[in-house]
């Protein structure tokens, strides 16, 4: 039995670690389930033009977002043999040093799970239209080019 079903995939704020603890304790009674993988993305303070990023402050087009991820789903279950996915992106502003972006990934075996979070993750950037605007230390702003 696989988790297929779509999630709620956007979270308004950082993405906490409690929310991502409770989300792998969750699967301890799924005991056809041999490995688990998880992708953190977290907001770096990078410096740009001698500023700092102080936050990121991500917006999307919703429907879009969705059906690119829910593609995104399909095509990774298609592809690899995965018992569960779940994927979560943050909405509103995210603080440098806060998670902005949680993939879980479950299944019977160990090396699948590797292969399918680089797959999603890399999907992801690709594909789905979500936008962060960088805010700097000094509240000036631009919008983030994905890399």
């Amino acid at each position: 039995m696989t988790d297929k079903k779509p999630k709620n995939v956007f979270k308004e704020g950082a993405i906490t670690s409690e929310f991502i603890g409770n989300s792998i304790y969750k699967h301890q009674t799924k005991t056809n389930i041999g490995a688990h993988n998880i992708f953190l993305g977290q907001v770096r303070a990078d410096e740009i033009n001698g500023k700092i990023v102080s936050a990121i402050e991500y917006t999307a087009y919703k429907g879009m977002a969705n059906q690119k991820f829910h593609d995104i789903r399909e095509s990774a279950f298609k592809k690899f043999e995965l018992s569960c996915m779940h994927i979560y992106h943050s909405l509103g502003t995210v603080k440098a040093g806060e998670i902005c972006l949680f993939v879980f990934v479950s299944s019977p075996r160990r090396k699948v799970v590797f292969e399918a979070l680089e797959y999603i993750v890399e999907a992801i950037k690709a594909n789905v239209p979500i936008f962060g605007k960088e805010i700097f230390e000094d509240d000036t702003h631009q919008w983030k080019k994905n890399t």
